[in-house]
């Protein structure tokens, strides 16, 4: 089984995000959730990217990084939305990483180097998400470069439509996102 380090979104560590995790743990996997808005929610986007701004996304990244110092090198590296900044750094830059597990964004992969040769990596977007239409092409990139990336999209949804505790919640995408994370982790272990 894998052991995986999950960043939540701009909207906090929601139960929507807890119940992904708890989802992952209940298929064997160790999940580890940090929380990089020391227990803030937010009720909608906005207000979740104006404290993420006020803290400085410099700062949210820093906090991604830290919460990683003490687990193994050997995870598999995940995040939702702006969870992603953390996750992709760390995948692109800690050796031994296992996979890296991007939902609902991606960034260019220059960003942080060059992508690992062998890196396994899933990236799950929606194509009507106004959110996800800047990375979309970053996703296809990634997913052309390497043989082992996968890249799924979801028609008719919004931004945080795999959180289950948001009003943008799409439980027959949001079913696929965790059944092909789940075969995704299965393969690495």
């Amino acid at each position: 089984m894998s052991e995986i380090i999950l960043f939540h979104h701009v909207q906090g560590l929601t139960k929507g995000v807890q119940a992904f995790a708890d989802e992952l743990s209940a298929a064997g996997h160790t999940v580890h959730v940090p929380d990089l808005f020391d227990g803030r929610t937010f009720d909608d986007l906005e207000s979740g990217v104006a404290h993420a701004r006020q803290i400085g996304f410099d700062n949210v990244l820093a906090r991604g990084v830290d919460a990683a110092e003490s687990l193994s090198r050997e995870l598999v590296y995940a995040g939702f939305s702006m969870g992603v900044m953390p996750a992709q750094k760390l995948a692109q830059t800690q050796r031994g990483a296992v996979g890296a597990l991007f939902l609902e964004s991606c960034l260019p992969v220059s960003e942080f180097g060059q992508w690992p040769e062998g890196l396994p990596v899933q990236i799950h977007g929606g194509v009507d998400d106004e959110w996800f239409a800047e990375d979309l092409e970053f996703a296809r990139q990634l997913a052309d470069s390497t043989p082992v990336a996968e890249l799924f999209l979801y028609s008719g949804t919004a931004h945080l439509f795999s959180d289950s505790s948001l009003d943008n919640y799409d439980s027959e995408s949001a079913g696929l996102i965790l059944e092909r994370s789940l075969s995704f982790l299965s393969e690495l272990s």
